[in-house]
């Protein structure tokens, strides 16, 4: 009796601490930003993807969820954090903490709207943002409307060309709103890792090259 007791009481007792455990690291992942508390719980929270995933290995499949959220105080400061677990609720608490740690400033106009009109094009998705006036909204797209409410733009039309696949938009979205001007190698201030300067430039193919030149490139390789 005493043997089938023991290991019945170490697996009743074993779920209970891993769960202890995993609730204390989401805690001290929120609480290692640099962001107060108090602004972390007044925050708007948007869990703009939530899906299943699943990753091939070469002993089976391993299924988790993956989590989108966009956060923002509405009234300047925006980002979005990624995470993936077993469990929903363990992958949102970690696309929350990342989303506080990549937290930033967007510059706006009258605290309303953008200064000016802004595209920006990322894989297949190509966003043009413009200004409106007062009173005008947000006639956009819906992930782009929800990534402006959280950073408290209130006048701006958007439109989206080529793939509206959610996850390509939000990027190329905050690839616009955040600004890369950190200096190479440091963070943003808040915990997260530093930008490139030109984000989002890249290098330039032959064919810009070719047009930038008006003539036509040759390879003169003999090899």
């Amino acid at each position: 009796m005493l043997d089938a007791e023991g290991p019945s009481k170490a697996k009743g007792t074993r779920p209970g601490k891993e769960e202890k455990e995993a609730d204390e690291e989401d805690q001290q992942r929120l609480l290692t930003s640099d962001v107060p508390q108090n602004l972390i719980n007044r925050l708007y929270r948007f869990p703009l993807i939530v899906r299943r995933v699943t990753q091939q290995t070469g002993k089976g499949k391993i299924h988790r969820m993956y989590t989108l959220i966009v956060v923002g105080d509405g009234n300047g400061l925006v980002g979005f954090g990624e995470g993936k677990d077993e469990e929903a609720p363990r992958a949102a608490e970690k696309a929350l903490a990342e989303a506080v740690r990549n937290m930033d400033y967007v510059e706006r106009f009258e605290d309303r709207t953008i200064w000016t009109d802004m595209e920006a094009k990322l894989g297949g998705t190509r966003i043009l943002l413009r200004p409106r006036p007062v009173g005008f909204g947000l006639q956009c797209n819906p992930n782009v409307h929800q990534v402006l409410k959280a950073a408290g733009i209130k006048d701006v039309s958007a439109k989206v060309w080529g793939s509206r696949t959610p996850l390509n938009v939000i990027k190329a979205l905050f690839r616009m709103l955040h600004a890369g001007n950190a200096p190479l190698a440091m963070g943003d201030g808040v915990g997260g890792r530093g930008r490139r300067m030109e984000k989002g430039s890249g290098l330039r193919s032959k064919d810009a090259m070719e047009r930038e030149r008006g003539r036509r490139i040759v390879d003169l390789r003999t090899w």
